[in-house]
């Protein structure tokens, strides 16, 4: 049930934003982490994500590689394919409802920044490990 809370609160979180349309390159990131919760925030772009996942902390300092390893157009195009197939699983009835409770309103050429996109790529990497669900057949780079 945790587990369910932490995916509704992102998924909310991300669906009730609504950042411009122009590519902002100068902005600022305030993370913080606290067991299991991880925050981040960007005043400017006017939109927040809440990761609140059991294990996630630890399985990020675990299994994440560093920041400079990936591209954040890598990382858009991954989201992209995840954020599709999750809200297909959302509309379907072949699904756990339970996992997939809300669509999540990612949207292809928007810039949210390295940093969103690197906690959402790795939220959906932890959450395909931990449900055991496979969003794509793309394999993780680890």
């Amino acid at each position: 049930m945790k587990s369910l809370y932490g995916i509704v609160l992102i998924i909310c979180l991300l669906t009730s934003c609504k950042p411009p349309k122009t590519v902002i390159t100068d902005f600022e990131f305030v993370t913080t982490e606290t067991k299991d919760t991880i925050k981040l925030v960007n005043d400017e772009l006017e939109y927040e994500v809440i990761i609140i996942e059991v294990g996630f902390e630890a399985w990020m300092a675990r299994r994440a590689r560093p920041r400079t390893f990936y591209s954040q157009p890598f990382l858009e195009t991954r989201n992209i394919q995840y954020v599709t197939e999750w809200n297909n699983r959302v509309v379907s009835s072949r699904f756990n409802h339970d996992l997939y409770e809300m669509p999540i309103n990612y949207q292809q050429g928007i810039d949210y920044g390295f940093e969103v996109n690197y906690l959402l790529y790795h939220y959906f990497v932890f959450f395909q490990e931990k449900f055991k669900q496979k969003l794509s057949s793309h394999n993780p780079q680890f």
